[in-house]
């Protein structure tokens, strides 16, 4: 008897793998031409994506970095100006952008945010670094810093406190205490001494071999009084 259930059971079993290929094979029958017509789009899609990122899409990378060499050069050398609007021959940052985007690289908006900053221009100065999505986090950091700067010109100390925060939140290391200072100046600004008190005394217990440390328990005993 339990042998019979068990035959009864594979035969069962079998009829309905039977039914399933049968189904399959009457889809495919009736589907074939589109099944196929998928698949081949698929593949030109494929193809297509990668063409475009080995016969364009790179080479635009490396033109846009080559483009951008000039420019960094004359933002080591402190011409602002010159790197951000380029010379006639050669491109600034603010060209590169329009012409390659990130091709040649998330920096250059920071570049370009900087540059502005240098300049006195600080709404152009934010809306450049903003733009900056970059993850290193030293860049990162100061890209948070650079806006409060450009926050503190434009007289906006809210603003600044909260650039200033996330920039020492990021950096999370010894360059932490300049943006610590800076928190701490623009809560100064803001007329609230004990969260510019918590920042310097930060400072001084967690970075006290920085250079803002040296000089910190001034900044204390200010705004302690």
């Amino acid at each position: 008897m339990a042998q019979k259930n068990l035959k009864d059971k594979e035969a069962e079993r079998q009829e309905n793998i039977e039914q399933t290929v049968s189904a399959t094979e009457q889809f495919y029958n009736e589907n074939k031409k589109l099944i196929w017509g998928i698949v081949a789009a698929v593949l030109v899609i494929g193809l297509g994506i990668l063409a475009y990122n080995k016969f364009i899409y790179q080479p635009r990378c490396v033109e846009a970095m080559q483009q951008a060499y000039p420019a960094e050069m004359s933002f080591q050398n402190a011409e602002y100006e010159l790197a951000l609007n380029g010379d006639g021959n050669n491109l600034g940052f603010a060209d590169i952008i329009d012409e390659y985007g990130t091709k040649a690289g998330k920096a250059v908006y920071l570049y370009a945010g900087i540059c502005e900053l240098e300049l006195g221009n600080y709404e152009e100065a934010l809306s450049y670094l903003k733009k900056y999505k970059g993850k290193e986090p030293i860049l990162a950091a100061r890209a948070r810093s650079c806006e409060g700067d450009a926050y503190v010109a434009l007289g906006d100390y809210n603003a600044a406190v909260r650039s200033y925060k996330a920039a020492a939140a990021v950096a999370d290391n010894v360059l932490a205490a300049g943006y610590l200072l800076k928190e701490g100046s623009a809560y100064e600004a803001l007329g609230q001494n004990a969260e510019a008190l918590a920042c310097y005394k930060t400072i001084e217990e967690d970075y006290p071999q920085s250079i803002e440390a040296y000089e910190i328990a001034k900044h204390i005993a200010r705004v302690a009084e």
